[in-house]
């Protein structure tokens, strides 16, 4: 890190919610985050220097794009303030705040807006599965499906299963724990949601296959939502240290970033790899990367982790990418109970996609302020005791597009 990255505060809208069937828009979740944020931090939107939105279907769902210039006309107090949009797939709102820092840290501005937003409820779930498709190469990805992302993600499983061995017990029993998990999240999508003794299982009924390898619980779901965040320097830590005093000492810092990138068809990364040691070294690159920033030596340093389980495959992969077992063991961190809320690890203790929601541009900046919210011991009925250091991890796509944060307390 060339210089220091705060985060002063942060708001994430209800992802039990949708917008159309209250008569509103993604305009008016962006302004529900964006003054949200603002309070949250004690900040005042005259000191706003920069707005970073992260999105990824806007256009496809709504017709609408432009939405650097939306933010200025739902919060008219951004009214000439610099503002950009951000598009990679579900790691959009992460690109969002990686740009905000780098213009913090280069010393261009001191405070900067960070909005993730997504509608997806405006349009039949079955017409926004296929609207996201566009994240993948259309036309080249020779996976023959009705449902492109449970369909790739189910061939995740069957690598694991080909080149090390995959008990399905396993991912649902990561289903279950990130849907107990999200039962004590007053935000999440599934809160409310009942579930049978069957649900999570390999019943037929209880759990139906939505292509192979990947039953219904194993799933994230979509939904509407906004994060947002308000970033600073050194600097403007400084100046506002002397208005909130108590606060300051209680202000979380983004301690390291990783950011790598692959292809975007998703058998060509397969491919890349049957001779190496991660079925995606680029995703434990960045993790790499996020950790060496931020001084961290071994994964068991962290606290806790808010990770990407679009499905339960993409948890199980974290398990390993994230160094907590070797390769293939993934399975041991679940069986031992490490990753509960109450283990040694906890994953997702949100609830992550699967239980939280996942309103796809909004999740890079939910999960870091998730993260946020533990280590400034600010996250309710899902604290982990004791949490100072937490880790992120996102993706877009079939994994090409991947950021990691590490998140601790001010120094």
């Amino acid at each position: 890190m060339t210089a220091p990255v705060y985060v002063l505060g942060g708001y994430q809208t209800d992802f039990s919610r949708s917008y159309a069937k209250e008569g509103l828009d993604i305009s008016d979740m962006m302004r529900e985050a964006i003054e949200g944020a603002l309070s949250d931090a004690n900040v005042d939107v005259s000191e706003i220097d920069t707005v970073h939105v992260g999105n990824a279907f806007s256009e496809l769902q709504r017709g609408q794009g432009h939405l650097g210039a939306m933010a200025s006309q739902v919060v008219p107090g951004l009214w000439g303030k610099p503002a950009m949009r951000h598009e990679g797939a579900c790691a959009s709102s992460s690109l969002a705040i990686l740009s905000a820092m780098s213009e913090i840290e280069a010393g261009r501005y001191d405070v900067a807006l960070v909005l993730g937003v997504e509608e997806q409820k405006a349009l039949p779930g079955d017409q926004s599965s296929v609207n996201q498709n566009a994240a993948s190469w259309q036309g080249h990805e020779g996976i023959s499906c009705t449902f492109m992302w449970p369909a790739v993600f189910g061939l995740l499983g069957e690598e694991y299963a080909y080149r090390y061995g995959l008990d399905r017990q396993y991912l649902n029993r990561v289903a279950e724990i990130n849907y107990g998990n999200a039962k004590l999240n007053p935000l999440s999508q599934t809160r409310a949601w009942k579930f049978t003794d069957l649900s999570f299982t390999d019943d037929d009924v209880a759990n139906p296959i939505i292509e192979p390898g990947t039953r219904r619980q194993d799933c994230g779901q979509i939904t509407d939502g906004a994060s947002a965040l308000i970033l600073c320097s050194e600097k403007f830590m400084q100046q506002y240290a002397q208005r909130h005093a108590k606060k300051s000492s209680e202000t979380a810092q983004i301690l390291g970033w990783g950011h790598r990138n692959a292809g975007i068809k998703f058998m060509d990364k397969l491919e890349r790899s049957k001779n190496e040691k991660f079925i995606f070294p680029h995703v434990n690159d960045a993790i790499t990367d996020a950790f060496r920033r931020a001084g961290v030596s071994d994964v068991m340093q962290l606290d806790g982790i808010e990770t990407h389980d679009c499905f339960t495959t993409t948890e199980y992969m974290a398990i390993d990418h994230f160094g907590i077992t070797a390769p293939g063991e993934s399975w041991k961190a679940i069986e031992s109970g490490l990753i509960e809320r109450d283990g040694e690890l906890p994953i997702n203790a949100s609830g992550g996609l699967i239980g939280g929601g996942h309103p796809v541009g909004a999740t890079g900046a939910r999960m870091v302020f998730d993260a946020v919210k533990q280590v400034t011991n600010r996250a309710g009925d899902v604290q982990v005791e004791g949490a100072k250091t937490y880790g992120t991890l996102n993706i877009g796509g079939s994994l090409s597009t991947v950021a990691s944060f590490v998140i601790g307390v001010r120094d």
